[in-house]
């Protein structure tokens, strides 16, 4: 069974740092594209970072140079540090697995959706 488990997430002030994990079980994640995406209530689904099977990154104009994804294919394992956290960064996140999305930051592009994890800044 092809199973993405998101992990990591909790209460932080701003200003602080999370690192959320997702893990693959029932399938080897190093052949898959992975995105992490957030939403927030009441609002849609967006893109927040991206990796390659072969290691290619990319962010969200929002999330640039604060935030930095990362694999470790032995452990079948993304990571997603988040650094300088602000309340906008509040939301579900989660991690989806893809072939080779033509646009990373599509939803539609992926195959397995993890159940997601909730990131909470607040003071």
């Amino acid at each position: 069974q092809f199973q993405l488990v998101e992990s990591g997430g909790g209460l932080v002030q701003p200003g602080g740092s999370l690192r959320l994990s997702c893990a693959a079980s029932g399938f080897a994640l190093d052949v898959y594209d992975i995105g992490w995406f957030r939403q927030a209530p009441g609002k849609e689904r967006e893109g927040v970072s991206y990796i390659s099977s072969g290691g290619i990154t990319n962010y969200a104009t929002s999330v640039k140079g604060r935030f930095t994804i990362s694999r470790d294919n032995a452990k079948d394992t993304v990571y997603l540090q988040m650094n300088s956290l602000k309340p906008e960064d509040t939301a579900v996140y989660y991690c989806a697995a893809a072939g080779i999305p033509v646009d990373p930051f599509d939803t539609y592009e992926y195959d397995y959706w993890g159940q997601g994890t909730q990131v909470t800044v607040s003071s």
